[in-house]
């Protein structure tokens, strides 16, 4: 995709509104121009994919600040023609699509005029304008209260057992990068309680801990010991009500693991088949099998978590809309508290980038998410967050389901910006909402080697986020 910008229309605008209908390795070339008179912007698009060309045009006052808006609607208005349909999200650039719908409803919309707003401004279908509506009120319900110096926190844990062929995420597999976990733990421990007395120096109150990565439970059980003692050394945790640990892959439980993280109070626990196929499984490189996951759900269930979460991904190489299905099928079966279904998101960090022939195609990765939509709602579930990501498969989202009462609030904070959250370890990134809704992004180093070596940059962050919390940067 090549993109050539005129006037005043700027590449940011331009760029996220094609690369939302165009991915980078298309053959497509893009024209993106805005002119501003002193009554009227006015935005023009002239695409061509293929031997195809279409335009687009969108118009408004020069004083309302719509510029960038107008850039991405014209692109959108041209992209249409040559997609052969409307996209599922319409116009929508933005990750966070029940932010949106939540900031229209406490600008004072009502819940019908939020849809038409949704519907009439960004082209969004009525199902997914939907689904964004019911996510938008599940973070209203779990907002902060006014005064409660509520945050959460998040400790990222960079390694895996073994990279899955559709990962693009930043993290080491533990038998090529074993030598830096000892290293990695020792900074990550200094972190923990740096962090610490910076929280209890704010008299700030965990609301929710997320440990994530990478796979935690990759970690032997002995190190989990140690960073669980550390946090519970470091914050004060006796009120805080979810502790979620990402064991996402079965290969990684033992009864051991299992018994460390009850005793340090885990309460929420991620068990992610991807596929409940294991030729599939076979196919992304995952290598543990459909059997080790229903063990790894039953050692749960037996160990006493309160909510288990389980993730399937729509668009894998070598599935399809029935083998989906069944997916789905086997995971309620299991009856976990969370389900989040993903989009296949590839990006060039994944292994089969460029095998796409052997996946499904964005209209058949629709009907898996449709099928799974009706299949968790007939059994209970109602979704509670969503969030896309860049070249989704059909430009669709990844959602969480939760059964009544299990809705994770550390995923409402982070995905809907509903409250601080406070990062340690790698590929960490702190974010502050302030006053005003502002975000500010402190971010730690990604790479495990690159962690180990930036003790001075965590001190810096954390002195710029006890500011921030303070409002001394105002």
């Amino acid at each position: 995709m090549r993109l050539t910008l005129g006037g005043e229309a700027k590449k940011a605008a331009a760029e996220q509104a094609a690369l939302n209908f165009f991915p980078p390795e298309a053959d497509a070339e893009v024209y993106s121009c805005l002119r501003v008179s002193a009554r009227y912007m006015t935005a023009t698009a002239r695409i061509r994919l293929g031997r195809k060309t279409s335009s687009g045009m969108a118009r408004a006052a020069s004083d309302s600040g719509s510029g960038d808006y107008c850039v991405k609607e014209s692109i959108y208005r041209a992209a249409v023609p040559l997609l052969g349909g409307v996209p599922p999200w319409g116009s929508l650039t933005g990750i966070r699509p029940a932010k949106l719908a939540l900031n229209m409803l406490d600008g004072g919309l009502s819940m019908r005029g939020a849809d038409r707003e949704l519907g009439e401004r960004y082209h969004v279908t009525p199902e997914r304008r939907a689904l964004a509506l019911e996510c938008a009120q599940a973070a209203a319900r779990a907002r902060p209260a006014p005064g409660t110096r509520e945050i959460a926190l998040y400790v990222g844990i960079p390694f895996c057992p073994t990279r899955c062929a559709y990962c693009s995420f930043v993290s080491r597999d533990v038998g090529r990068s074993g030598a830096l976990i000892g290293p990695f733990l020792s900074l990550l421990l200094r972190e923990i309680a740096l962090a610490g007395e910076t929280v209890r120096a704010l008299n700030l109150r965990p609301a929710a801990l997320y440990i994530g990565g990478g796979t935690p439970t990759a970690l032997s059980a002995d190190d989990l010991r140690r960073v669980m003692a550390a946090l519970w050394a470091a914050f004060p945790l006796g009120d805080c009500a979810e502790i979620t640990v990402e064991a996402g892959r079965p290969d990684t439980f033992t009864r051991e693991k299992i018994a460390v993280l009850r005793q340090n109070r885990v309460n929420r626990i991620s068990v992610n088949p991807q596929t409940m196929r294991d030729d599939v499984l076979r196919a992304i490189g995952r290598p543990h099998s459909v059997s080790q996951s229903r063990a790894a759900f039953s050692l749960a269930r037996r160990a006493g978590f309160e909510t288990i979460n389980a993730d399937l991904i729509a668009g894998l190489p070598g599935d399809g809309e029935k083998g989906f299905a069944r997916s789905v099928d086997a995971l309620i079966k299991l009856k976990p508290e969370n389900v989040t279904i993903h989009t296949l998101a590839l990006k060039k960090g994944a292994a089969f980038w460029e095998e796409a022939a052997a996946r499904p195609d964005g209209a058949e990765v629709g009907r898996m998410l449709g099928c799974a939509a009706k299949a968790l709602r007939g059994a209970g579930y109602a979704p509670y967050y969503l969030y896309r990501q860049k070249f989704m498969s059909g430009g669709f989202e990844n959602v969480g389901w939760t059964l009544p009462g299990h809705a994770n609030r550390y995923n409402l904070f982070m995905m809907e910006e509903l409250g601080t959250v406070l990062a340690m370890g790698g590929g960490g990134v702190t974010k502050c909402v302030l006053p005003g809704g502002r975000i500010q992004r402190l971010a730690n180093c990604k790479f495990p080697l690159e962690y180990i070596q930036s003790y001075d940059k965590i001190e810096n962050n954390l002195r710029a986020f006890s500011k921030l919390m303070t409002g001394e940067n105002e």
